[in-house]
């Protein structure tokens, strides 16, 4: 699957890019994320509990960074087991560029899946993805807010803006909020 979002933030591009690099905050931003542990300067062990329609498991992942060019964009490499639920792996960009009331973060992601999840269709899967990505860019607006009050008073009519599409093949939910955040992702920092 692919998938690909921009999101207006209503703080500077730098904070942004700091917020993305914290484990702790994206721990708390990605649904359903227990875990989010640094194995090195550009490596993180992640643990994600998701529910994608009948399917439920744990999921166990890394997540590594590639190509960082501070504050602007870096990309993400993340592969996850979630045992007889199935397994996925895949890449995402992220991208950050200064807007003139905060920052606009683009992101593509590219995910493949295997095991039961593969099984559960195409509208299930697109759904809940869509889903995971905009609670995570919520959780994530919060948290920056949250972190610089001045921002919500700065940038009172920043708003955020999602708009992703997708297109055939099938994406784990953990990807989206590892790559969202992480990605996502998303998952959805997610770098020095």
């Amino acid at each position: 699957m692919d998938m690909q979002g921009q999101r207006a933030l209503p703080v500077s591009q730098s904070l942004t890019w700091d917020a993305l690099n914290n484990p702790e905050v994206l721990k708390a931003c990605i649904p359903g994320c227990d875990r989010f542990e640094t194995d090195g300067p550009t490596i993180y062990n992640v643990g994600v509990t998701l529910k994608i329609g009948p399917v439920a498991a744990k999921f166990a992942g890394k997540v590594s960074l590639l190509d960082i060019l501070p504050p602007n964009s870096y990309a993400l490499q993340f592969e996850g087991q979630g045992g007889v639920a199935g397994f996925g792996k895949g890449t995402a960009q992220v991208q950050l560029h200064a807007t003139g009331t905060g920052c606009e973060l683009s992101y593509t992601v590219n995910a493949q899946v295997g095991g039961k999840i593969a099984q559960l269709g195409q509208r299930l899967i697109d759904g809940a993805a869509k889903s995971l990505a905009e609670d995570f860019f919520k959780r994530f607006e919060t948290k920056l807010l949250e972190m610089h009050p001045q921002a919500a008073v700065a940038a009172p009519s920043a708003t955020p803006s999602a708009r992703t599409a997708s297109k055939r093949g099938p994406i784990p939910l953990w990807a989206w909020g590892l790559g969202s955040a992480l990605l996502t992702v998303i998952a959805f920092w997610l770098a020095r």
